[in-house]
């Protein structure tokens, strides 16, 4: 079954019970509280302020993604908040923030992936006020708010552990284990051939859209968990009242995007990418791009990035990966502008060099390179603005070290060209861009071009 009415059956009777100030009940919601330690007290939510009604089209997603413990000192929602205007300015819509649930202890690692509460905003970031307080302020500046979700497994000392055993995978001899296939000894393994299981999955979802008026998930490991699930489950949560909600899957399989997501990871053209920047051909990139592309729903989108949490954490950072601060903008600027949603982990726009981590507190410098977060603020507003960055149909010039495409929408063009080497290029233009005249949106200059055209050690130009 796939409708509210499954709530209203596994509702229970409550007893108002006195809670401090972080889950208390503020003046926009008069219902009572439920004990989010109860696996099973689910209640028919009462929505938080206003649902966001300028949530923007799949394909028009800016999103931005927040590590809390590295965003500011006190590592907590607070500090995101403190930064809203910092992130409008980047020409953001959506921001994605890290898990903000309570930790697990028991088997600890330090991961916020080891969820202990599914319904509870740890005390290391704040309280469910001040989450409230940051979707208030994101939603007055036209961002929505998505949260990281993780639906595979939990912590060790979740409450469902003790309460209802029987909704984890476990071995021969009746032991919860971790996920099969990974070493994730911090986590155990939920098993989604429980019904119950499932249901109080979607009710801990539906809290947060309701109680706290965000407006979707990033979900994490997509792959592990059945297609089936993720159908059910954003079947139930489009019921909703006056919501649009945005699905983001974190993983490979093909049929994310046919289960209700609206984006996942392209994961193949951040691969090749990273391998044009060592050396290979630039259209090697276009090559990827077009792969994933083949089999993409009407609607649905790949996300682009130059880096993420994980990336920044455990491989390097772009000024690492990309060959410096140069290297590592144009890098963004050819992932950003081909095709697909643009993804910016908060950190790069600095330049961040070091990694990233987030199994603990490492606080970015919001000062180092303040030029590379200028251009970053421009070339992102300048797409926000532009229908044709956006949604443009591109054309791809071939070529050893250059790459270059055009996006075309209505009339309107924009054309990109980022040298993926280390030295001077003189760049031999295709005929229909000879002698033509554009101006440079970085400088908003005035650009007369002849045949050819030079491009700076690991250069870029964005043409409108």
């Amino acid at each position: 079954m796939k409708n509210v009415s499954k709530y209203l059956l596994i509702a229970l009777a409550f007893t108002l019970f006195s809670c401090e100030g972080d889950d208390s009940t503020s003046p926009e919601q008069s219902n009572p509280v439920e004990d989010p330690t109860d696996p099973n007290d689910s209640q028919d939510y009462v929505q938080y302020g206003t649902p966001f009604d300028n949530v923007p089209l799949t394909s028009d997603i800016i999103m931005y993604e927040v590590n809390l413990r590295a965003y500011s000192s006190a590592g907590n929602i607070q500090g995101v908040i403190d930064r809203l205007d910092h992130i409008e300015q980047l020409g953001i819509n959506t921001i994605w923030l890290m898990p903000i649930y309570t930790q697990g202890e028991l088997r600890s690692v330090g991961s916020p992936y080891a969820v202990k509460n599914y319904k509870e905003v740890s005390s290391e970031y704040g309280n469910l006020d001040d989450l409230r307080r940051l979707t208030d302020a994101a939603h007055a500046r036209g961002m929505t708010v998505i949260l990281d979700w993780v639906a595979n497994h939990t912590a060790w000392d979740n409450p469902w552990i003790n309460n209802d055993p029987d909704w984890y995978t476990k071995n021969a001899s009746g032991q919860i284990i971790h996920p099969s296939g990974t070493n994730w000894q911090d986590v155990a393994d939920l098993n989604f051939d429980v019904q119950e299981m499932r249901v109080a999955m979607i009710d801990a979802m539906r809290y947060w859209i309701l109680e706290a008026n965000v407006d979707g998930f990033r979900c994490d490991y997509a792959d592990g968990v059945p297609a089936d699930f993720w159908q059910e489950a954003f079947a139930e949560l489009n019921t909703i009242p006056n919501r649009d909600l945005i699905f983001f899957a974190e993983g490979n399989r093909s049929d994310h995007l046919t289960s209700g997501f609206d984006l996942a990871f392209g994961w193949e053209f951040y691969g090749g990418i990273k391998e044009v920047y060592e050396g290979r051909d630039a259209g090697y990139a276009f090559a990827k791009a077009q792969t994933e592309y083949s089999n993409v729903p009407m609607g649905k989108e790949m996300v682009r990035f130059t880096t993420n949490h994980d990336e920044s954490a455990w491989d390097a950072t772009p000024i690492t990966i990309f060959n410096g601060l140069n290297g590592a903008l144009g890098a963004s600027v050819a992932t950003i502008f081909h095709d697909g949603v643009p993804l910016i982990y908060g950190s790069q726009e600095v330049g961040q060099a070091s990694t990233v981590p987030f199994f603990y507190n490492s606080t970015i410098n919001w000062s180092q390179n303040p030029d590379m977060l200028n251009q970053y603020r421009t070339m992102l507003q300048f797409y926000s603005n532009s229908a044709a960055a956006r949604k443009g149909e591109n054309t791809e010039y071939t070529h050893p070290n250059v790459i270059h495409f055009k996006k075309t929408l209505n009339g309107d063009e924009v054309s990109i060209l980022v040298n993926t080497r280390n030295t001077a290029h003189t760049y031999t233009l295709p005929a229909e861009m000879q002698n033509t005249t554009w101006t440079d949106v970085m400088s908003d200059n005035q650009v007369d071009l002849g045949t050819q055209f030079q491009l700076e050690p690991y250069g870029y130009m964005i043409l409108d």
